[in-house]
């Protein structure tokens, strides 16, 4: 039996109300999945369902009110540099190269010294190494983005966490981006946690899909993304199940309970 390299069991978190402080918001009810190792898996569901807020439990910069969060054997008490956590903003250091960029955990964490050979290595993975001496005001959106992978990647995390990092670009920008993901992840075989709200990048990346109830946020469903990689994203496999999906989250409308979803994809 494999065992997950990431595990949550009935999590939840609750925040003070905006209007009420000393009234708790049921915000993540009961979240329950479990990840395997090498496994890319895309959440989605409606704006203030707690995706984010699920992604900060797992980083360890949030405490859940109740639950376990689990990596590994090891329970998850705080952040740690085996779990990469990627924004949507690159958030790089603007007075720092592309190289210290990368480099910054390495120094936080007294690594240097003994792994700075790695620092070329993950700016070439990442297609910048002729950019180790750019600043971030020289960087499109895309680049900047690829440096704040390399510099989470650059610790070897056993987890990935990656919310909406490719939901500030140009859809010309993001497709590409998400080839660039999918390299990255092939390469390195990471446990990627994804979330967006983009459906066709949800089909287009991941192994299976988590779709997530609207506030108090809990799992609806999981559905498994059989196609073939690299994907064809005007296949009729891919837009019957982007079709179900919709439908799922009530965009598409005209769907009975019963026939919603099927979660039905033929193997190329």
């Amino acid at each position: 039996m494999v065992t997950p390299s990431l595990r949550l069991r009935e999590v939840t978190k609750s925040f003070p109300a905006p209007d009420d402080p000393l009234r708790q918001r049921l915000v993540l009810d009961g979240i329950t999945i479990s990840l395997t190792t090498g496994e890319l898996v895309s959440l989605v569901g409606p704006s203030g369902c707690g995706k984010s807020t699920l992604l900060r439990l797992i980083a360890g910069l949030e405490v859940p009110d109740s639950g376990e969060l689990m990596i590994g054997s090891e329970a998850i008490t705080g952040p740690s540099a085996e779990r990469g956590l990627v924004f949507q903003d690159p958030n790089l250091f603007p007075w720092l190269t592309v190289r210290r960029n990368i480099e910054a955990g390495l120094v936080a964490r007294g690594l240097l010294q003994e792994r700075r050979d790695d620092v070329g290595e993950f700016m070439s993975l990442v297609g910048l190494e002729a950019f180790g001496n750019a600043y971030p005001h020289h960087l499109s959106g895309g680049m900047a983005q690829r440096v704040a992978l390399a510099r989470a990647l650059i610790n070897h995390p056993k987890v990935l966490l990656l919310d909406e990092p490719l939901g500030a670009l140009d859809a010309f920008t993001r497709m590409r981006m998400q080839d660039e993901v999918l390299r990255l992840w092939s390469a390195r075989r990471s446990t990627t946690l994804l979330v967006t709200h983009d459906i066709d990048e949800a089909i287009y990346m991941s192994d299976r899909i988590v779709i997530m109830t609207a506030r108090p946020g809990t799992i609806d469903r999981i559905i498994p993304v059989t196609l073939d990689r690299p994907r064809d994203r005007s296949s009729s496999e891919f837009l019957q199940l982007r079709g179900e999906i919709l439908e799922l989250l009530h965009f598409a409308g005209g769907a009975t309970p019963e026939t919603i979803l099927t979660a039905r994809v033929a193997s190329a």
